[in-house]
């Protein structure tokens, strides 16, 4: 029960930070003994690492979305445009999907080592 920092950001999700303290229960000297406990909460105002991809792929997909209306009122004249468009949003999608699941699975991953 050795004893480590941990970061938590604003999107609810945290990680291990640096060790702190060992515990009484340690007896070899500069080792763990493999068991975590809080020493210090650091808040964090960002989100993690998957928020921010996920904050970036939503961007980049609305403004693809905009385009895609913005070429649609001007008329027809850039069909392999708009296409190529709908195929950027299409995989946008399917990427924001794949990190949406990587984040339920580390959520569901730590809920059950506690």
């Amino acid at each position: 029960m050795c004893f480590f920092d941990q970061v938590m950001w604003t999107c609810g999700d945290w990680k291990w930070d640096r060790f702190r303290q060992h515990c009484n229960r340690e007896y070899r000297t500069g080792e763990t003994c493999g068991m975590k406990l809080v020493y210090a909460v650091a808040r964090s105002n960002d989100k993690c690492k998957i928020c921010q991809k996920i904050d970036a792929k939503l961007r980049r997909r609305s403004a693809e979305v905009a385009k895609i209306q913005r070429w649609q009122s001007e008329g027809s004249k850039l069909k392999a445009s708009i296409e190529r468009s709908y195929e950027i949003v299409k995989d946008l999608d399917q990427e924001i999907y794949q990190l949406q699941i990587e984040k339920q699975r580390k959520t569901q991953a730590i809920g059950k080592s506690r």
